[in-house]
């Protein structure tokens, strides 16, 4: 039949792996993030030697290979220097919060002020925020304030959500988008958002999501109609917004500001 008599007569021998699953598992518990080239220079440097390709396929039985992030590649934002409108209702800036109750469990708030008097528009607060939640809100503040002509936002996977810019394409609202690890570019609302913080989300501890929302109406009722503002020359929002009222036309100039100052 012409088969060589050594491999009818061979019987595979199988190797026992335990000392090194033992020693991937001592190693995998004290270095957790390292990959499988680190281990086995550990276990070759500390005087085992083993084979890299029967190493890596007991490495594989166990389930040890670190699973790789995908880096998220951004669309180019366009550096652009901080604007105030000259009319309420001109340009939004939004961004997300993070905080947690008293029992750990985490809640999420998503902040809307007007850049042109810097009055809070809105604050959402729940355990989970989606781009559909995100599309609700915008649409609740342009039917009572009226339509902006752009909204400044950073790049959170909310607002890179096909849903929320479908959204902003068919109302005819341009999103600014700042640049990856640049927050100065949206400076206002990070200003605002040191504000919130420290006056309601640290000061508080809060036993449920409904203390959040209480308490967050009243501080907004508060910062809104009485809480000066160095940038509006001592007025709150709303006095500043009476004082200062401007019909907005189709397009309005924007002037420059070198701070952003609440």
């Amino acid at each position: 039949m012409k088969v060589s008599r050594s491999s009818l007569d061979y019987v595979p021998v199988k190797r026992d792996d335990t000392e090194l699953i033992e020693l991937l598992k001592s190693q995998s518990g004290s270095y957790p993030r390292e990959g499988f080239w680190k281990g086995y220079f550990r276990l070759r440097n500390g005087g085992y030697a083993v084979n890299h390709k029967r190493l890596h396929r007991v490495y594989k039985d166990m389930g040890l290979p670190l699973r790789r992030k995908s880096k998220k590649r951004l669309p180019l934002r366009v550096k652009e220097p901080i604007v105030i409108p000259e009319a309420f209702t001109h340009t939004w800036s939004i961004d997300f919060m993070s905080d947690a109750l008293y029992s750990t469990r985490k809640f999420r708030t998503f902040n809307v002020i007007d850049d042109y008097n810097r009055e809070v528009l809105f604050i959402e607060a729940d355990y989970s925020l989606k781009s559909s939640r995100v599309v609700w809100t915008l649409r609740h503040l342009v039917s009572r304030y009226g339509k902006p002509q752009r909204i400044r936002m950073d790049n959170g996977p909310e607002f890179v959500a096909m849903l929320a810019r479908d959204w902003s394409e068919a109302n005819g609202i341009e999103f600014k988008y700042t640049q990856p690890g640049k927050p100065t570019q949206n400076a206002l609302i990070e200003r605002f958002n040191r504000t919130y913080r420290e006056q309601v989300l640290d000061a508080y501890i809060f036993d449920s999501l409904d203390e959040v929302r209480e308490v967050t109406e009243e501080w907004i009722l508060d910062y809104n109609n009485h809480r000066p503002h160095d940038a509006l020359g001592g007025l709150s929002p709303i006095a500043y917004r009476n004082k200062n009222q401007k019909i907005l036309p189709d397009s309005v100039p924007l002037r420059s500001t070198s701070s952003g100052n609440i």
